[in-house]
């Protein structure tokens, strides 16, 4: 009994032996085994297509759209009163007159007889000074006796001859004859105001009078407006008003009518809009089919911008960078932005010949190994598709 006990005991101590030496076994093999060589991650490299950088003289434009106006438009008011002629033209809107044709004629029959006799009334005058000016200034009287022979009613008046000395002008002026002279003369140039000339060729744009009406002193009559020559108003950004000057030419177009027209930069108005910070700048403008009210839209060949690369907006990081790639890595370029517009920018910074991307693409960094392809030699054909500045 005691010796099965004693066996069974030493075949659990030995089990437990055994078990503890496999255990410490099965650890060393486990230790002593070389680890399987661990792969490498392999990231591909994104393939980029580049062009060089080309330091130049930038030609840039700024593009400006507004209305036409008419540089020379005037309104018509009559000076006197009387029946409103008609005239060989129409004085009705869209009528073209040329340049010193008559817009309107006013009945001048009464003013016309009043400046006869005022005239008459002169020439009796002179009549009756004729026999104490012989006697008392004969050197003056064959002057006064032949401006006398050529005094004629009808016409315009003559100057009076002058005074050889003090004392004919006091006796002249005495008689009363320089008043009725300047009298008369003040009734010539108004009777002439009853015809209204036109001072440009234009048409009516305005009316409010008919053939037949009486027209009062100070009543506007219609608007004129010349054909010819008109005005873009534009606004530009302050920030912009740098790259234009007056006479900067403008090519013009219209969304609604075919052609082109060419401008000039005309005046630039010194006052800023406080609102919009935008100043007003005018283009004069001429040519067939403009009308007033018309919008056109166009470009101004501004100021070139010397040491600078043009560039797609797109490239542009953060406004201040752009990816050049060096030795097949993506590098941040730190850049001076000169000029930017809706698709292009105008920059300063990057070196000649440096290699930039044509598109930029998703999840670049700086230091990014990238695989460069395609022709990389020129990239003037990408250059030049970015839009005007």
């Amino acid at each position: 009994m005691d010796k099965q006990l004693l066996f069974r005991r030493l075949g659990i101590i030995l089990g437990v032996i055994l078990l503890v030496i496999a255990v410490v076994m099965a650890k060393k093999l486990t230790a002593e085994k070389p680890e399987p060589p661990r792969k490498e991650e392999v990231r591909a490299m994104p393939a980029v297509s580049t062009f060089p950088a080309t330091v130049e003289e930038v030609a840039t434009t700024l593009s400006v759209q507004g209305e036409l106006v008419a540089f020379d438009k005037i309104d018509i008011f009559s000076e006197v009163t009387g029946a409103l002629v008609s005239t060989s033209r129409p004085f009705k809107v869209g009528t073209y007159f040329p340049q010193g044709a008559i817009l309107i004629k006013i009945d001048n029959s009464e003013a016309h007889l009043a400046l006869l006799a005022q005239k008459s009334s002169l020439l009796n005058a002179i009549t009756q000074l004729m026999p104490d000016l012989k006697v008392d200034y004969p050197e003056s009287f064959a002057h006064w006796q032949q401006y006398l022979d050529n005094f004629e009613p009808e016409s315009a008046i003559k100057p009076m001859p002058d005074p050889l000395n003090d004392q004919e002008k006091y006796f002249i002026a005495s008689r009363n004859l320089y008043t009725q002279y300047y009298n008369i003369k003040s009734q010539e140039e108004r009777l002439d105001k009853y015809e209204i000339q036109a001072p440009f060729g234009g048409v009516i744009t305005q009316t409010s009078i008919n053939p037949g009406a009486v027209v009062r002193a100070g009543q506007k009559l219609g608007e004129l407006m010349n054909t010819g020559n008109y005005e873009l108003q534009v606004t530009v950004p302050l920030s912009d008003l740098k790259y234009i000057k007056t006479g900067n030419t403008v090519t013009l177009l219209s969304d609604d009518l075919d052609g082109e027209w060419s401008g000039r930069v005309k005046r630039i108005n010194n006052q800023v809009d406080a609102g919009t910070q935008t100043v007003k700048v005018f283009i004069s403008v001429s040519g067939q089919n403009l009308r007033e009210g018309m919008y056109l839209r166009g470009d101004i060949a501004a100021t070139s911008i010397a040491d600078a690369v043009r560039i797609p907006r797109d490239l542009l990081i953060d406004q201040r960078a752009v990816y050049v790639v060096r030795d097949s890595t993506l590098e941040l370029e730190p850049v001076q932005v000169v000029k930017i517009t809706s698709d292009a920018a105008i920059v300063r910074g990057i070196p000649e010949g440096a290699q930039l991307l044509r598109e930029l693409f998703p999840n670049a960094f700086d230091g990014m190994k990238v695989r460069p392809q395609g022709d990389q030699s020129s990239g003037q054909t990408s250059v030049n598709a970015v839009g005007s500045l």
